[in-house]
């Protein structure tokens, strides 16, 4: 059964930063590539960030480029999100997902598994 497991969200004030976790199980790892979505009240999921498999290769939303960077540790098993710089409007619930697709994606439609999420606010 795969799982994902996300942590390290909290309040922080406005030009903050945080660091979130993501710890997978059940899958192999390396052969997928990873991703960060988030999603606000009253607002559809987004994506934020993803890590091809190797982590040689991210793309950011342009709404976080700059301020956030995605990484993984195959050997840990863990992807991270770095994030700096925040804003209040990067208050929202975020969720680490997985997809065996090749080709990046922004479409969660096409990420097959997903955690529970971490909820992230940041005060102005």
């Amino acid at each position: 059964q795969v799982q994902l497991v996300e942590s390290g969200g909290g309040l922080v004030q406005a030009g903050g930063s945080l660091r979130l976790f993501c710890a997978a199980s059940g899958l192999t790892f390396s052969v997928y590539r990873m991703g960060w979505f988030r999603q606000a009240p009253g607002k559809e999921r987004e994506f934020v960030a993803s890590i091809s498999r190797s982590g040689g290769i991210t793309y950011s939303a342009d709404s976080v480029k700059g301020r956030f960077t995605i990484s993984r540790d195959n050997a840990k098993i863990t992807v991270y999100l770095q994030m700096n710089s925040l804003k209040p409007e990067d208050t929202a619930h975020y969720y680490c997902a997985a997809t065996g697709a090749a080709a990046q994606t922004t479409l969660s439609r096409r990420w097959e598994y997903w955690g529970q999420g971490t909820q992230v606010t940041v005060s102005s």
